[in-house]
């Protein structure tokens, strides 16, 4: 389902990452701010990437479509991601009105996080959890959901399955348990 790229995007675009450089480097792709100067897309061995320079370029306009209307929104790093604080500066700016127009207004610039991006942001999993992801795979497979993708040599997933399908849903009920999700979930205070 293309919606599951989604909505990471968005939730990159409000999360804050720590990610090393901004600076230009050799064989860079100058990416231009929304600030006006310039920042580089690169990737393992300084070799360029499209879709991170997409990415990045994707996020720029969005800060510029955000500053277009009334919210400071810094310029992305050189990653696309954006740093709207932490905290109670980030819990108030997510409650400021103004920002959740912006928000609507700009929808229409969020792009998908790159999964070398998406990846490279991730933890390393152990042995034991990526023997835990592969259970899980076949758990999932076993039970209805057919095209649940099988986790990569890394552990990380392989691909876009099917979640909204009655069968994928019991699937995922059953194979809960495996990756530390109740079998039947209670009622969420609220």
């Amino acid at each position: 389902m293309r919606e599951n790229r989604v909505r990471p995007a968005v939730a990159a675009s409000v999360m804050v990452f720590v990610l090393a450089g901004c600076a230009e480097s050799d064989g860079g792709v100058g990416v231009p701010t929304a600030g006006g100067g310039k920042v580089s897309a690169t990737a393992e061995g300084g070799k360029a990437t499209d879709d991170v320079a997409a990415y990045v370029q994707a996020q720029r306009t969005y800060v510029k479509c955000l500053r277009e209307h009334g919210v400071d929104a810094p310029d992305p790093d050189a990653k696309g991601t954006i740093d709207f604080g932490e905290g109670d500066q980030r819990r108030a700016l997510k409650r400021d009105p103004k920002f959740k127009t912006a928000q609507e207004q700009c929808a229409q610039y969020v792009s998908a996080v790159p999964e070398s991006i998406e990846k490279g942001n991730q933890a390393k999993l152990s042995a034991a959890q990526i023997k835990m992801k592969r259970d899980y795979a076949a758990c999932m497979q076993k039970n209805g959901a057919a095209d649940f993708p099988d986790p990569g040599p890394d552990g990380l997933g392989q691909g876009e399955w099917d979640q909204s399908a009655a069968a994928a849903k019991r699937a995922a009920r059953i194979c809960g348990p495996i990756v530390g999700v109740p079998e039947s979930a209670g009622p969420g205070e609220g």
